[in-house]
């Protein structure tokens, strides 16, 4: 007669606990590699904001108006101006050797122009193929050439003689007000790290999962592990689940633990106070719970499958890494192709997401939410009995044990 569920999970845990002592390459991976990782992705973002990206300026003005806009760059937070280019060669290497991101080039004449009331362009050269970097470049040139613009025609107009409440109207009859919500300083803490953390705690998870069952069968130990955990004979599936949960404990309360700690930092360790308070970030570590139980899960259910640890831990790298770039986080959810979406929402991770920043950024109602840890609570209990059924058929195919 097999041992009942919680007598199978206890016995399943403390074997899963000798044998990561008796292996300290695997007790690191499920311990204080995954802690490792999670302070690196807080220090990369701790700045927050990005600041003093560097520009090259190609001066060939050389006037004081010029000299002007290369201060009003440099003192500009986001930027610095790190050199001056004398040439289109000098512009070209700043460039490709990333000493520079962009190159702002002044073109002859800029002042003079200026002067005659014909205008004058500012170009910026910037690499494109780093988004992020270009985007915030091309945001603070427009903000810095925008106020030289505007102080230089208000000059010219009040000599005129035009009242400075005239002028303003004049110059700018219809203007937009921007409100911006949630994450009003665009700190990438908030945005990218909040996000980061849980999406490598999804791959550490299934990657998890799939070592510790994958391992058993590699090992030839899958029947030795359920008659520990079960006892002798055949075991019933209430017990095969049961050690199944044992196993995989130790693994989702390390890295539940160390995820609930790092999001505990980016909030309330860094003065980010949710909309809800306690309440969402409560609520927000429910799911990402949760979230971990269907990696592990999910990961246990590949090795049960395919009853090959190589094959699991592909599957599993699969299915895992893309997760970040099917969010929605990254690039628009809406503005995927539909079957590119079909399968951004088949994935937790999107789903778990969408959670994070309804709670910890948006300040929505808790029960806005409650569908999102239903589903994830649904899957990992339907993953882990897909597993223990994958478990029951491999514990009667001994002779696929033992494959890489």
């Amino acid at each position: 007669m097999s041992a009942n569920p919680p007598t199978a999970f206890a016995a399943s845990l403390r074997r899963e606990w000798r044998l990561l002592r008796g292996r300290p390459c695997a007790l690191a991976m499920v311990s204080w590699v995954p802690l490792l990782a999670l302070l690196l992705m807080v220090w990369i973002f701790s700045a927050g904001l990005v600041q003093r990206l560097p520009v090259a300026v190609w001066d060939q003005d050389h006037s004081a108006l010029s000299r002007q806009l290369v201060r009003m760059l440099d003192a500009t937070p986001g930027l610095a101006v790190q050199s001056q280019a004398l040439n289109a060669s000098e512009a070209q290497w700043a460039l490709q050797s990333m000493n520079a991101y962009a190159v702002v080039q002044i073109p002859p004449g800029f002042a003079r122009d200026i002067k005659r009331g014909q205008g004058a362009d500012v170009v910026l050269m910037h690499n494109a193929q780093l988004a992020t970097h270009s985007s915030l470049i091309q945001r603070d040139l427009r903000q810095v050439v925008g106020t030289l613009s505007a102080g230089v025609e208000m000059q010219a107009r009040a000599k005129r003689g035009d009242p400075a409440q005239a002028l303003r109207v004049r110059m700018e009859p219809i203007r937009t007000n921007l409100v911006s919500l949630f994450n009003i300083s665009t700190n990438y803490e908030q945005f990218l790290a909040a996000a980061l953390i849980p999406a490598l705690l999804h791959i550490l998870g299934m990657t998890a999962g799939a070592w510790s069952v994958g391992r058993e069968l590699r090992d030839r130990t899958l029947g030795q592990w359920m008659a520990e955990a079960a006892g002798p004979g055949k075991p019933g599936w209430s017990a095969i689940a049961g050690a199944l949960a044992g196993k995989l404990a130790l693994s989702w309360a390390s890295l539940g633990l160390g995820g609930t700690l790092a999001m505990l930092w980016l909030t309330a360790g860094r003065g980010w106070h949710p909309g809800q308070g306690a309440a969402s970030l409560a609520w927000v570590a429910l799911a990402l719970l949760l979230l971990i139980a269907v990696s592990l899960a999910a990961g246990a259910l590949l090795a049960a499958l395919t009853l090959s640890l190589r094959t699991a831990l592909s599957g599993a790298g699969l299915l895992s890494a893309p997760a970040f770039a099917f969010s929605g986080v990254g690039f628009p959810l809406l503005a995927m192709p539909d079957s590119a979406r079909a399968w951004a929402l088949s994935m937790p991770y999107t789903h778990y997401a969408r959670l994070q920043i309804e709670q910890l950024q948006m300040g929505a109602p808790i029960v806005q939410s409650l569908p999102v840890v239903a589903g994830l609570l649904l899957a990992a209990l339907v993953l882990l009995l897909l597993a223990t059924a994958g478990l029951a058929r491999g514990l009667s195919r001994p002779d696929k044990w033992g494959g890489r």
